[in-house]
């Protein structure tokens, strides 16, 4: 037991300096309640620590092994991707250095040949750099609830075999329920997030070649330039980055060796671009750039010709640019007839189907949306569409209207409050976070606000039927977020801030009436956030707190039993143990407590005795409630045999010792130091964290009723698991009552 209590010492310290790493500047709520869980559950450990009972056998099934089960797989794979990522770079830059030291004068077949060698090569090297920063991705979002889960499961299934932990178990169920809600949206958004990328990396792969962000005039990339020295001309490879607006070009030497120092970075401000003739140079895809900082032209080469071409656009060259066509899905429009169909839409769902079990998560035909989009988008008649007829079905409606709403020319929040959206989601403060959406929201031009408000107030009569359609405000805005909300730039930042964005949904869900009651007082500019002084901390949600409790310690000799009053004190379970006056107190776990506030969870001592105790632990009160009929439960408590802490652990499975009520001559000020005892209906405090995560999708609430815990104890209860934490948890709780039932059992038999 030695070596056990050595090994929770040491796992709780590891808890407690754990880092996480997240991509990202900016965390959600979930995010953080997962980050400061580690924290909280380090705390737990040192306190169950002091009243723990039995090692829990199978903590190496549930806890080592799905770490070191993801630190293989996961983290291993990720390695294998970053050396193959290191080999096709160092291949792909070796060739293209021996095909651009090709000479243009050889026949056109071999620099054919020579060009579909390198391009093939480039495809490859590319291909595997998006594997890597894919597999990286993964895995940081994947370990956010792949390390988490097992740690849970582990401390869940330690409180259920501890049968002294009782109360402190009852305390920690509200903070596992709200951890495992953090815990499914977080899976939510990395589910959502990883089809965004799939589909990016997807487009890709379709235009490699393409370096030059949309809607920006910046290009950057690798350009060789001609450097003349005395000995001959030598051809040195930059990194370059040019900016269109100051004509600032940033030139970095660039080794692509590993481990390669690199040279200092040069600044030029550009005066001209003019191309490179095919036969004054040696040399394919050159062009000259004049510069203010040097006298002659710089003679630069790109690694295509197609490339080329998009520098010489973006420093605006001499050379004609020559674009290739693309052909775009033709866009919507947020005019009169998309304003039409969207609240036929919302008639349609409304009237027949607001009640269907995940309603807008379940995707409708492709074939049939494809075919009401052009029945009422038809441009001879347009809006010539019965929604009430049974040929559309409600998937194919919602799908409809989501897919409407995704192909906007611009979408309903804008590009332009996209950025401003986001940060605001990103705050701590949730006064700062509700006002300055609420300041933004009539930022938008007026279609766009007056659509909005129409989508939110069906949002929000949808999430009115939960219960049925099993659809929350959170699970509105994973499905809402990327539809109302949309970057301008396909970037994996901006596949990152998709979270934030359903987060923005989220709150206008739930602060429908106050947001869209009016514009705020002062809507020149969004409330100011507070000043922050000191590194930003997040209030994690806790374990309700508990007012200080004395704990004995486990001492391995006897100690004498003192008759004096003042020596009177409680073991966890509410049991008097004599303590001898000199003894070592235990160290206890401070609980800040705030001003004003009752404990709402503890009767006040002249109700203690009306309380009914919890089956679950005290069993010599469970065979005294059996023999007597649970007519005279407090006299039997208050002449009970006062143990000693050595039979602590004994106390709970003798019927001949059952907890006794503290002696008259106990002063007032004595009681206020004694564990009281929970009503059956109340329930712990908790600290909620600033958002409220969702409800989990279940058809019908279960209430939590402490008269339940004593079906489990004869083994009444038979709920099916819904997640792996949960099934988890209820192969221990499982066992721990059989074990707690044939103990009842011997005892009644005895």
């Amino acid at each position: 037991m030695g070596d056990y209590s050595l090994a929770v010492q040491k796992f709780s310290l590891t808890l407690q300096s754990f880092q996480f790493d997240f991509i990202g500047d900016t965390l959600t709520d979930d995010e953080i309640n997962i980050a400061e869980s580690f924290k909280e559950f380090a705390e737990l450990l040192q306190e169950v620590e002091l009243e723990r009972s039995m090692m829990v056998q199978n903590a190496s099934n549930l806890l080592i092994k799905p770490l070191e089960k993801f630190r293989k797989e996961q983290i291993g794979f990720t390695k294998e991707r970053k050396k193959k990522f290191e080999k096709d770079g160092e291949k792909f830059y070796s060739m293209l250095d021996r095909h651009l030291h090709l000479s243009s004068k050889k026949k056109e077949s071999q620099l054919q040949e020579a060009d579909l060698l390198v391009d093939k090569e480039r495809h490859i090297f590319f291909e595997s750099s998006l594997e890597y920063v894919y597999q990286i991705q993964e895995v940081q979002e994947s370990k956010k609830f792949n390390i988490v889960e097992p740690v849970l499961a582990f401390l869940h299934s330690l409180f259920t075999y501890n049968n002294l932990t009782v109360e402190l178990t009852q305390d920690f169920l509200p903070y596992k329920q709200q951890l495992q809600l953090s815990l499914q949206n977080t899976r939510n958004h990395f589910s959502s997030t990883r089809e965004e990328l799939e589909d990016l990396k997807k487009r890709m792969k379709e235009a490699p070649l393409t370096c030059k962000l949309p809607g920006k005039s910046t290009i950057e990339g690798y350009l060789y330039s001609q450097e003349k020295w005395a000995l001959g001309i030598s051809w040195v490879k930059y990194y370059c980055q040019y900016e269109k607006e100051t004509k600032m070009l940033r030139m970095t030497p660039m080794e692509q060796k590993p481990g390669a120092k690199q040279g200092t970075p040069v600044h030029l401000i550009l005066k001209s671009c003019v191309r490179r003739k095919t036969d004054s140079i040696d040399k394919r895809f050159c062009f000259d750039i004049e510069t203010v900082e040097r006298s002659g032209p710089i003679t630069l080469q790109a690694p295509s010709e197609a490339n080329r071409r998009l520098w010489m656009e973006a420093m605006d060259g001499k050379e004609p640019i020559y674009h290739s066509p693309i052909t775009k899905q033709e866009e919507m429009e947020l005019n009169e007839i998309g304003f039409r169909f969207v609240r036929k839409c919302i008639n349609a769902i409304e009237t027949n189907g607001v009640t269907t079990e995940g309603l807008y998560r379940t995707v409708g035909s492709n074939i049939q949306v494809q075919k009401l989009l052009n029945a009422f988008f038809d441009p001879k008649c347009p809006g010539d569409v019965d929604f009430q007829s049974n040929d559309w079905d409600i998937k194919t409606i919602t799908s409809s209207l989501k897919f409407y709403l995704r192909n906007l020319s611009e979408p309903v929040m804008t590009y332009k409050l996209h950025r401003e959206l986001v940060s605001a989601a990103k705050s701590e403060n949730l006064d700062y976070r509700l006002g300055a959406i609420h300041a933004l929201i009539y930022k938008l031009p007026d279609r766009n606000r007056e659509m909005s408000e129409l989508l939110i107030r069906h949002l929000v009569h949808v999430c009115e039927h939960s219960r049925e359609n099993l659809m929350s405000p959170s699970n509105m805005g994973v499905i809402f977020g990327p539809t109302l909300m949309r970057a301008q730039e396909d970037t994996v930042a901006a596949m990152m801030n998709i979270k934030f964005q359903n987060i923005v949904v989220e709150i206008l869900i739930e602060h429908f009436n106050k947001i869209y009651s009016g514009p705020p007082e002062d809507n020149a500019a969004p409330p100011i956030p507070p000043p922050r002084v000191a590194t930003r901390r997040h209030k994690p949600i806790t374990i309700s707190k508990r007012p200080l409790r004395e704990r004995p310690l486990f001492f391995g000799g006897s100690v004498e039993e003192s008759e004096e009053e003042d020596s009177c004190g409680l073991t966890p379970n509410g049991v008097i143990a004599t303590i001898s006056p000199d003894a070592p107190k235990p160290l206890q776990r401070s609980r800040l407590q705030r001003p004003g506030e009752l404990d709402s969870g503890r009767p006040s001592p002249e109700n203690r005795g009306t309380g009914e105790p919890c089956a679950e632990v005290d069993v010599g009160r469970l065979v005294s409630r059996l023999q007597e009929g649970g007519a005279k439960l407090s006299s039997k408590s208050a002449n009970s045999i006062v143990p000693t802490p050595n039979s602590l652990k004994a106390s709970s499975l003798h019927p001949k010792k059952p907890a006794p009520r503290p002696v008259a001559g106990c002063k007032e000020g004595e009681h206020e130091s004694f564990p009281k005892a929970r009503l059956p209906g109340e329930k712990p405090v908790i600290t909620r964290p600033p958002m409220r995560p969702p409800d989990p999708p279940c058809k019908a609430p279960l209430p939590q009723k402490v008269e339940a815990k004593a079906d489990l104890v004869v083994g009444t209860a038979t709920e099916a698991p819904s997640s792996v934490v949960a099934s988890r948890a209820k192969f221990f709780e499982t066992a721990s009552f059989r074990r707690g039932s044939s103990s009842c059992s011997r005892l009644l038999h005895g």
